[in-house]
C-alpha cells in the first residue's frame, strides 16, 4: 500500500487529467485498475455533465465516481450520492440577466439534460464538448427539469464580459464562478467541488489526510482546500497554486499520471 494511506484521489478534467488536446491518454484505464487494486476511489471531479464525464471513461462508466457539473451532481455506479440544486426562482432571474449580455450564450444545466436555445454554430460546437446530452428548446424559461446550474459561455472572455454582471447580482446569494477563460457557472451558494469531496468524507469515512486532488483552475479552488495532498498544475492559474500544497507537471506532460506513478511505485 503506498505509505501516504491515500483513500481517495479527485482529478479535474480539461487542463489537469485531459491533455493539451482535450484528450484522455487511454494509459489511464490500466492506472485506474492500479488504483483501485489498493482501495483507492479515483473521481473525474469537473465543470462537465455527467453524461459527457460517462462516455469519456465509458470502459468504467460503471465502477468510477463522477462529480460532475463542478460538484453540484455526484454520481457512482448510476448512483445519485449527492446533488446540490438551483431553486427554480433564481434560475429564471439569472437567465433573463444572461440573456441581456451580448454575445453570451447560456446552457441551463438539469439533472435530465441540458437545455439550449442559442443557434449561434461556433457556441454550439464548444457547448457540444462538454455537453454530450443536450436538448435545443425555444425558451429556456419554459424548461421543467430539476436544476442544478447555469453556465454562461462568451468567447471574449467569461471574466470580462460575464462575471461583472452576474456577480454584482447573484454573487451575494449564489456560488459564481469562472470555470474557463470562457466559461462562467451560476450554482447553489453551497455547490463547488470541494463541498461535494468534504460529503463524500463525511459519507463514505475517508479523511482530509487521505485526499488527494488535482486541478488547474478557480473552480478547482475548493476542491483543492479540501485535500491535504492538494495538487496545482504547471500550468494552472496563479491563485491555485498559492494555496496547494504542491505542484504537479503541467497537463501536457501528463502531470497527474506522473504523481500517481510515483504513488504506485
Amino acid at each position: 500500500m503506498p505509505q501516504q494511506n491515500i483513500k481517495f484521489i479527485a482529478a479535474d478534467m480539461d487542463g489537469t487529467l485531459l491533455n493539451e488536446h482535450g484528450k484522455l491518454d487511454p494509459e489511464f484505464f490500466n492506472l485506474y485498475e492500479r488504483l483501485e487494486a489498493q482501495d483507492i476511489i479515483f473521481a473525474a471531479a469537473s465543470g462537465r455533465q455527467y453524461y459527457s464525464l460517462m462516455e469519456t471513461f465509458s470502459p468504467l462508466k460503471d465502477r468510477m465516481m463522477f462529480v460532475a457539473e463542478n460538484g453540484t451532481l455526484v454520481m457512482h455506479k448510476g448512483q445519485e450520492l449527492y446533488s446540490c440544486l438551483l431553486d427554480t426562482d433564481a434560475i429564471k432571474e439569472i437567465i433573463k440577466e444572461a440573456r441581456a449580455i451580448e454575445g453570451a450564450h447560456v446552457v441551463l444545466c438539469g439533472k435530465k439534460s441540458a437545455y439550449i436555445e442559442t443557434k449561434d454554430e461556433r457556441a454550439l460546437a464548444e457547448i457540444s464538448k462538454y455537453y454530450h446530452r443536450r436538448e435545443q428548446v425555444e425558451d429556456l424559461l419554459a424548461v421543467e427539469d430539476e436544476f442544478i446550474k447555469v453556465a454562461i459561455c462568451h468567447f471574449d472572455g467569461s471574466q470580462e464580459k460575464v462575471n461583472p454582471s452576474i456577480d454584482a447580482k447573484f454573487g451575494e446569494n449564489y456560488q459564481v464562478v469562472v470555470s474557463a477563460k470562457i466559461w462562467l457557472d451560476v450554482m447553489n451558494a453551497e455547490a463547488s467541488k470541494g463541498a461535494a469531496i468534504k460529503h463524500l468524507q463525511n459519507t463514505l469515512g475517508f479523511t482530509y489526510e487521505q485526499t488527494m486532488s488535482f486541478g488547474d483552475y478557480l473552480n478547482d479552488y475548493e476542491m483543492l482546500k479540501e485535500s491535504y495532498h492538494s495538487y496545482a498544475m504547471e500550468n494552472a492559474h496563479p491563485k491555485l497554486k498559492e494555496i496547494a500544497r504542491f505542484g504537479a507537471p503541467s497537463n501536457a506532460d501528463a502531470g497527474v499520471f506522473q504523481v500517481l506513478e510515483k504513488l504506485l511505485a
